[in-house]
């Protein structure tokens, strides 16, 4: 990476860059194609593109795999606290929940940062991934129950959106009652529109009960770590980071299990595996996380002064944005191959990498299993370009994933 003051080369901005506006990453093209934009934003601009994140909020996007790792390791140049780039947007714009300043290990830099992430990842170091595969299952054979008896499903709300929710939820230590709230509050956040504001503080509300409760009767439990951690974070900081565990876990899980579950119904390479193939889930995963992360442009950052990166001046506090889907399948580092090759940025990398990588994983690849043993002879319910994509700049999210498979008994429920 070069980085140059005012006296280096002859600035170029991403505005000017080859004379061409910016690309629209709201847009339902972009949804529904996003590899052939990065293959058209590659030729038209090269690693560095510019963006709209939603009408009038400029970004660049980062599509080159070795530019992006520089950024992501270079927290002094380009810190993720987005104060001041929030003063330069309205209350209402639709994309500032998602990016604006909050105390958690997210979305700030230094000193702060680090406190955050010290308790983050010492909470989710006491995870026990064999009970947590355990506790999946059982809450996967219940969910697969509600619908094998009727020879169709949609995937996403029926079983993807509830076992992930669940999932986290055991994690976090949180009991049933604050987690029917909780997942109200994102289901709503979800919709969007007026009931996505009044989602966010139902979340938030139980949230705050949720670190009372564990402040009164602590447990084997994230929360619980978090509380306890010598850091010493206060109510405010406690509930942000759950945030960010909500917001961090729930999508991109639910995401990933979606994509991965496509992927292996329409590809032949996979498609087989379900009745004894030759390429696994795992193998499906590692695909998707490169091709079709869950979240496919994200790990934002605010340069702190204007910086030149690559003959190209980034604005000073303007958002930079990582293309995770296009890094990962960046020609100049890229060849094709997937199978046993996790060196993508899907999970980020850097003092900000997701410290969650390893529970997430497990639980994504142990919900596929569940339902691919459980209904082998599994079909998508409808061509597979009729499925649809929502759009948005950050997320790879089907709207929905309808599936049909031969009428099958409920399988027994485990203790």
């Amino acid at each position: 990476m070069t980085l140059e003051t005012s006296f280096g080369p002859t600035p170029v901005s991403p505005d000017s860059n080859s004379g061409q506006a910016r690309v629209a990453l709201y847009s339902e093209e972009f949804a529904a194609d996003p590899q052939s934009t990065y293959r058209e934003m590659r030729r038209r601009f090269g690693s560095l593109v510019p963006v709209d994140l939603v009408p009038g909020v400029p970004a660049t996007l980062v599509i080159g795999y070795r530019t992006a790792v520089q950024i992501l390791n270079d927290p002094d140049h380009f810190p993720a606290d987005a104060r001041m780039w929030e003063r330069t947007v309205p209350e209402d714009c639709p994309v500032l929940p998602m990016m604006c300043y909050r105390p958690n290990a997210l979305r700030t830099a230094g000193a702060e940062h680090a406190r955050y992430r010290q308790a983050t990842v010492a909470s989710l170091a006491g995870v026990d991934l064999y009970r947590l595969q355990r506790t999946v299952e059982q809450f996967a054979i219940p969910l697969i129950n509600t619908f094998c008896a009727d020879g169709s499903a949609e995937l996403l709300s029926q079983y993807a959106f509830p076992l992930a929710f669940a999932a986290l939820n055991s994690m976090l230590g949180v009991p049933e009652d604050i987690g029917a709230r909780a997942a109200a509050g994102m289901a709503a956040i979800f919709e969007g529109g007026a009931s996505a504001a009044q989602g966010g503080q139902m979340l938030e509300d139980a949230l705050y009960e949720q670190i009372r409760h564990k402040q009164l009767e602590p447990g084997d439990d994230v929360t619980t770590r978090l509380v306890q951690h010598p850091a010493r974070l206060n109510d405010e900081e406690l509930m942000n980071q759950l945030l960010t565990m909500y917001g961090a876990g729930i999508e991109p899980m639910l995401n990933l299990i979606l994509n991965t579950v496509r992927l292996i119904l329409t590809d032949q390479r996979f498609a087989g595996s379900i009745l004894g193939g030759s390429l696994s889930t795992r193998d499906a995963l590692d695909e998707v996380l490169y091709t079709d992360p869950p979240m496919a442009n994200h790990c934002i950052t605010y340069p702190r002064q204007p910086i030149l990166v690559e003959g190209v001046w980034l604005p000073a506090h303007q958002p930079v944005l990582i293309s995770m889907a296009a890094c990962n399948t960046d020609p100049a580092i890229g060849t094709g191959e997937f199978l046993d090759n996790r060196a993508h940025l899907a999970w980020s990398t850097g003092p900000h990498g997701c410290p969650a990588k390893s529970p997430a994983y497990l639980i994504v690849q142990e919900a596929i299993d569940q339902l691919l043993d459980a209904l082998p002879e599994m079909k998508l319910a409808v061509p597979e370009s009729e499925l649809t994509w929502r759009p948005g700049p950050f997320h790879r999210a089907l709207t929905a994933l309808p599936v049909t498979f031969p009428e099958t008994a409920p399988m027994p429920i485990l203790n």
